[in-house]
């Protein structure tokens, strides 16, 4: 199996509060605080693209696994929001970070995005073709916001998180993936136009059809269950008791929806990571770097079994079983 041999992160120094919401829309940080749990979240500056942010983490992943960019042999990006249609993420931040040729591709499963790479990246690994992949989710997600939109722009953030992950044959590493996906339910959280259903035009821009559109009732509708299923199928099939988890990191849309997800799984909320109040919804960027404050605060230590799970656009969900 592979395990994570090191984490990174990247926010950028923009802080937009509620107050400053207040002030763009008819909201109030009350309003925001009740149905979502957000007090602040992280804007990229006009000079930063998804790749910037990517980068950042990137090598502070590296510099902490105490390996040589040489060794390098797999990138996965994760991202909704790559700096273009192409070339890929991947080969951009492959390229500024100075690997060599290798392996280099974006991974689209939206918020479920980091651990659908974590899940193909240990499975590479495992076929004995890599050594050392890199596994970075990175969005800008502020830059397809609907800032007009009082319901949703109130939620998203941008921000990096990544992770090395190299081959381990002594009892740690990740133990096992469920990831699951449902497209009847794409209607309900998706960016139309943009693609080559609708290229961008006039009419398309003009209706703010590139930006994120969601029915938020329906999506927490599904989220909760969604996860929950995936994660209590995980820990049966692996006979792990949730007693047994010393963390669980989930993705962070809303406070609401991951406090749900701790009671269906009878985890108590002083084992599950919360980072919505600073940061709000990242995509996929939320595990991870949910996982690297996780272990840059010694909240979890060398040994813990850790559960990741997440839900987002597609519909995509998942859940990770991995003991550090």
């Amino acid at each position: 199996m592979s395990r994570i041999v090191s984490t990174g992160s990247y926010v950028p120094e923009k802080i937009l509060t509620n107050f400053d919401l207040e002030k763009m829309v008819d909201t109030s940080n009350e309003w925001i605080m009740t149905r979502t749990g957000i007090k602040e979240r992280r804007i990229a500056s006009a000079e930063q693209a998804t790749s910037d942010l990517a980068i950042e983490a990137g090598r502070q992943a590296i510099e902490r696994a105490g390996c040589s960019k040489e060794e390098v042999d797999l990138l996965i990006i994760a991202t909704i929001t790559p700096d273009m249609l192409f070339p890929s993420t991947a080969c951009i931040v492959q390229h500024k970070l100075g690997l060599k040729q290798i392996a280099a591709f974006d991974l689209s499963a939206a918020c479920a995005g980091f651990i659908y790479s974590l899940a193909t990246a240990d499975t590479l690994i495992n076929s004995g073709g890599y050594k050392c992949a890199l596994v970075i989710a990175s969005e800008t997600l502020t830059r397809i916001t609907d800032w007009q939109d009082r319901s949703s722009c109130v939620l998203f953030g941008d921000g990096a998180g990544a992770c090395v992950l190299k081959p381990d044959d002594d009892n740690a590493g990740f133990i096992g993936f469920d990831l699951h996906a449902d497209g009847k339910y794409g209607d309900l959280l998706y960016q139309p136009a943009g693609g080559s259903r609708l290229p961008a035009s006039h009419e398309t821009v003009n209706a703010r059809q590139h930006t994120i559109q969601m029915k938020g009732n329906e999506v927490f509708k599904v989220s909760i269950n969604s996860m929950a299923d995936s994660a209590e199928s995980l820990l049966d099939k692996h006979k792990v008791k949730p007693e047994d988890i010393a963390l669980v990191i989930p993705h962070q849309a809303n406070l609401r929806i991951i406090r749900g997800l701790a009671k269906k799984l009878t985890i108590p909320m002083a084992r599950v990571a919360v980072n919505i109040d600073r940061y709000g919804n990242m995509s996929a960027a939320t595990v991870a770097v949910a996982l690297d404050e996780a272990v840059q605060s010694g909240r979890v230590k060398q040994g813990d079994l850790i559960l990741l799970v997440a839900f987002g656009g597609g519909f995509t969900w998942g859940s990770a079983l991995v003991r550090l």
